[in-house]
């Protein structure tokens, strides 16, 4: 991409378009009679290109003087500089001066008179004269911002008078591209129908190999108690309506596949059982699962003993275990010590036998002025819609406001709209990174191109353009128009690094 900045004529008072903003004259000076035309500053393929019109038809330059013009880019804050080569204009008896160097190597070469000058002009006075000056740097980030200083040099014979001028100008070149990056808004999702459920579990003990329920049995009665109050909750609950109670049953490894699969079944059809008879339930709301041996569960429930004697080896047991469960049951016994599989028979397996139920019921819609109540009461009540009325109620960025966004984050995390709303809120404060934190861990950013997009902003914020324009891409490919945009505004960015 290309940049121009063009200005107009400059002179003594006026370079590049910016008026004089500091100067500094010792000596003899020329400048003042130089006029300098159509700058104009370039940036291409990471190169800066000076170029301007210099007209020496007003300068009356003495006979054993040199001038020398440099063209000098400075940074914003003045630390840093590159000098252009300079035009180097020579009065007569100085020029011969230098041609008489050239041909003689006895004799020195006037200053600038090397080839790290431009252009060496013999001035001829009254005559009109114009050279067009050009060149390039290599472009570095401290030059956006900067701005030209044209140094003078005034260089003579021993006996002649000398000088130095510079001017600095206001005039910003190369200006800091500014990034406008936009966003879309996601809409919270409706729920036509508020679905939500509980999902408890009641660890009954049940005499061996027996699967009836004996209420007065070791801890049953509080297990029992808490199933029939959890249920009792939502029964009593007016804004709820149950649609299903949900019954699966679980078993350990310890006996046959087989066994263990009819017996999961038949505690879980007791609990179901229980359930009906004693809480006024419609049978036709019960659904009964059984898993049997609960493999999965074991692995998991290892990581509360992370002091077992051979912890890996189960693990791998357990891993390796995809066929036959009674032959890596064996396995498990065959591990030595004997204490290890002890273990597992008396601290582990007993927390797999268990019955989990699910309560699923609908939940009524609730005006603005009872979700507000519900916000505090029973937020897991409302849905998504629901709670974004409730922060709407409210300026944004105020602590009624925040909550609220808390409660959507915390209830509906995958939401895209909250977590687009959420890293927006993250980039707006200036924590960048806390918004790509949130949106990679999401596996759902990666297909929704608004989110896609609100990274992108986020990696540009983070100091990842490379990543951002990643990101732009492909939320622009899956049709995002915000993301082309930005695709664009991050190209900008790319070029000026």
């Amino acid at each position: 991409m290309k940049k121009s900045y063009i200005y107009g004529i400059l002179t003594s008072a006026m370079l590049f378009g910016g008026i004089c903003a500091a100067s500094a004259q010792t000596g003899v000076s020329y400048l003042s009679q130089i006029g300098i035309e159509g700058c104009r500053v370039e940036t291409a393929d990471r190169k800066v290109h000076v170029s301007m019109h210099v007209d020496m038809s007003d300068l009356r330059i003495k006979s054993q003087h040199t001038v020398s013009l440099t063209p000098v880019l400075v940074s914003k804050d003045g630390s840093r500089e590159y000098a252009f080569p300079p035009i180097v204009i020579d009065g007569g008896t100085r020029n011969k001066v230098y041609l008489r160097a050239q041909r003689l190597e006895s004799v020195d070469i006037p200053p600038y008179h090397d080839e790290t000058s431009k252009v060496i002009i013999r001035r001829r006075n009254g005559e009109e004269q114009t050279y067009d000056y050009a060149a390039t740097a290599d472009y570095a980030r401290w030059m956006l911002n900067g701005s030209i200083e044209m140094r003078e040099e005034v260089h003579g014979c021993v006996n002649c008078q000398t000088g130095t001028s510079q001017q600095q100008y206001l005039e910003t070149v190369i200006p800091e591209f500014i990034p406008d990056y936009r966003f879309d808004l996601i809409e919270p999702e409706i729920e036509t129908v508020k679905v939500r459920a509980e999902t408890r579990t009641a660890r009954l003990q049940f005499r061996q190999d027996s699967h009836r329920i004996l209420p007065d049995y070791k801890n049953n009665r509080a297990e029992l108690d808490t199933v029939s109050n959890s249920i009792q909750l939502v029964q009593n609950n007016a804004d709820v309506s149950i649609t299903g109670i949900y019954v699966t049953g679980y078993a350990s490894p310890e006996g046959t596949v087989s066994h263990n699969l009819v017996l999961s079944e038949n505690r879980a059809r007791a609990l179901a059982d229980y359930i009906v008879r004693e809480n006024d339930i419609d049978g036709d709301l019960l659904h009964v699962a059984w898993i049997g041996e609960d493999w999965k569960g074991l692995r998991m429930e290892l990581e509360n003993f992370p002091k077992l004697l051979k912890r890996d080896e189960v693990y791998r047991v357990i891993d390796e275990c995809t066929g036959d469960r009674d032959a890596c049951e064996e396995r498990l016994k065959e591990i030595e010590p004997a204490a290890i599989y002890e273990r597992l028979l008396n601290e582990v397996y007993p927390r797999l036998r268990r019955n989990e139920y699910r309560i699923e019921y609908n939940v009524r819609n609730f005006d603005i002025n009872e979700a507000r109540r519900m916000l505090e009461e029973r937020p897991d009540l409302l849905s998504l819609a629901e709670i974004y009325r409730v922060a709407a109620l409210s300026e944004k960025g105020s602590p009624e406001y925040v909550k609220a966004m808390g409660v959507a984050a915390r209830y509906f995390p995958s939401s895209p709209a909250v977590l687009n709303d959420s890293a927006m809120a993250s980039i707006e404060a200036g924590d960048c990174a806390a918004a790509v934190k949130l949106l990679e861990g999401s596996t759902v950013t990666q297909t929704n191109a608004s989110l896609l997009n609100t990274l992108g902003v986020a990696y540009a914020g983070a100091g990842e353009p490379h990543k951002a324009r990643e990101a732009f891409v492909r939320a622009a490919e899956k049709g995002s128009a915000a993301a082309r945009h930005n695709a664009g505004e991050i190209e900008n960015v790319i070029n000026q690094l």
